[in-house]
């Protein structure tokens, strides 16, 4: 079934406002989900959904909140996000950022006290609609077993650069320090498919490629899979997130940050932090060497003639365009059928396909 776009985020405008969140803060959300669904990034768009509205009716996230500036300078900020949702945390600091970075070249914010912001990207990009770089982290609740570990100690703690080129062209990394999302395990689960191997571990610490073991063990393995193929890169990345978000915001860090699913009405007081960087404050023609770097690596002969080699951002254009011509985002039958208990629980219209 394909949903359009303005229906989707209809849905769960609805959906969060009908648990109580003010109409700003429902459409920040959904803005965040339509945009990693559109980008097909299923695992942080409508999959999402029920988990933000559980924390909000259990009240372990305030919907309705602000987040606060708590410390500042010309260039940097300390901000409570006051237990607000994470995308109107994560937009207020990014900003912030955006503000800082035009009037003196670099803004650096860190954020405690914050919530599941959605994929890491959407405020990269944000960025980089000013002409500016843009960074952003966040650590997570525990789900990576640090390399020789058997337990999880760190999340798979995001991170995102955007870089803009010319004519609307740009740089976008957006990926976890885990081998995967848990998204990606949660979506192999509910279509019932297993996972790839080195993805995560079973409760021995061995690498596992059932989707409901993984997903109840939850030990994700970090980027690079165990050590021998260099996990332990993945694992230091992962900890790098870490020291700036949890470490440097003062917010619950590493194994101190609540479980995954866990039932409980402890705030996931998650770490974030948002970098813009303007570049012209530094060596002139940024926008055009970046281009001609990355017109460089498309150009390059593929191994493969049929898969065309790509820069970081590629395949979100492509699914975008795909998204475009067909008219609406396309959904696993699963999924819609667990939207439309949702709309008959909360008494909403349920998803309309175009």
């Amino acid at each position: 079934m394909v949903v359009p776009i303005q229906e989707a985020k209809r849905f769960m405008v609805e959906a969060m406002v009908a648990v109580g969140t003010v109409q700003q803060h429902a459409e920040q959300m959904a803005d965040v989900l339509v945009a990693a669904d559109y980008r097909g990034h299923y695992s942080h768009g409508l999959n999402r959904l029920e988990m933000y509205l559980a924390d909000i009716e259990t009240k372990t996230t305030d919907a309705n909140a602000k987040p606060a500036v708590l410390k500042e300078s010309p260039a940097t900020a300390w901000v409570d996000g006051n237990n607000a949702l994470g995308p109107v945390v994560g937009n207020f600091c990014m900003q912030l950022a955006i503000q800082k970075a035009e009037a003196v070249g670099v803004g650096w914010v860190v954020a405690k006290r914050s919530n599941h912001y959605g994929i890491a990207g959407w405020y990269t990009r944000t960025a980089l609609q000013h002409g500016l770089l843009g960074m952003s982290f966040t650590n997570t609740s525990p789900l990576m077993g640090p390399t020789r570990a058997k337990e999880a100690a760190l999340g798979t703690n995001p991170l995102s650069l955007a870089a803009p080129g010319k004519n609307g062209d740009s740089f976008v990394l957006d990926m976890a320090t885990t081998a995967v999302a848990v998204g990606k395990i949660e979506m192999q689960r509910r279509k019932g498919e297993p996972i790839t191997e080195g993805w995560a571990q079973d409760p021995q610490g061995q690498s596992t490629t059932d989707a409901d073991l993984a997903f109840k063990t939850g030990c994700l393995m970090p980027l690079g899979g165990p050590e021998i193929t260099s996990g332990y890169k993945g694992y230091g990345l992962g900890l790098l997130v870490e020291t700036f978000c949890g470490v440097l915001a003062g917010s619950a860090f590493g194994p101190n940050i609540r479980r995954w699913m866990e039932n409980t009405d402890r705030p996931a007081d998650l770490g974030q932090c948002f970098v813009a960087i303007n570049p012209q404050f530094f060596a002139p023609g940024f926008e055009d060497r970046m281009s001609s770097l990355m017109d460089h690596l498309r150009s390059m002969h593929p191994a493969d003639p049929s898969k065309p080699v790509l820069v970081p951002g590629d395949p979100e254009l492509n699914h975008m365009k795909m998204v475009d011509e067909q008219g609406g985002v396309p959904y696993h039958e699963n999924q819609l059928k667990a939207s439309a208990a949702l709309a008959k629980r909360l008494a909403i219209r349920p998803l309309q396909e175009a």
